[in-house]
């Protein structure tokens, strides 16, 4: 049976926190709150918790487009490729905040994305996925909680998520209700930004 944490994001208590990110560290999946919705993630570097991922989303895990969920902007360079003036300034502006990013990734990927030619990043608005990336020393990979037989297509109860997911994941942290709205992702690799799905953040140049 999966863990259900409860960790008030104003006020995040070390001990669940520790227990969490112990159990994303032993290949666990994880789902965690965000500044927008749930997401379902795991750590970047695990590849039987990548593979797992995959297949519980039903995709091979080269075809997967999760998401690094970074604390900061500090470890961009670890991923991406240099970029110029213009497109650190709208990262700064932006982040934390309810955005992915799509930059042209550089050849220091990870083996299980080294074919890919882009990373999206997110540096979510919400203490506990920055807590949780903080302790594990690299990102999540991450992807929404998306819910096809409800009404709505985010599922924003806690208890209820974790009622349908229990049984494929290892940990789940409650933070009160999510959001509906997803990101609004934004690609960065060309000349003009390109927003490429309008969500919960604004993008305004």
């Amino acid at each position: 049976m999966a863990e259900y944490l409860k960790i008030y994001p104003e006020n995040p208590q070390e001990r669940l926190i520790e227990k969490a990110v112990q159990l994303i560290k032993q290949g666990g999946i994880v789902i965690f709150p965000s500044d927008t919705v749930y997401a379902i993630g795991c750590d970047l570097t695990q590849v039987k918790a990548l593979e797992k991922l995959a297949k519980i989303q039903g995709i091979k895990l080269n075809k997967a487009q999760w998401s690094f969920v970074c604390a900061d902007l500090s470890h961009l360079s670890d991923y991406t490729k240099p970029m110029d003036t213009a497109t650190f300034k709208r990262l700064k502006k932006y982040l934390p905040g309810p955005y992915t990013f799509v930059l042209e990734a550089n050849n220091k990927l990870p083996k299980s994305f080294d074919h890919r030619k882009t990373v999206g990043i997110r540096v979510p608005d919400h203490s506990i996925p920055r807590l949780l990336v903080e302790r594990l020393g690299n990102p999540l990979v991450s992807t929404s909680i998306y819910d096809p037989d409800t009404i709505l297509e985010y599922t924003t109860d806690p208890e209820l998520i974790f009622e349908r997911w229990s049984s494929r994941i290892d940990v789940m942290i409650d933070s009160g209700y999510g959001d509906n709205q997803a990101s609004t992702v934004v690609d960065l690799t060309g000349h003009e930004p390109v927003i490429l799905r309008q969500g919960k953040g604004e993008f305004i140049e």
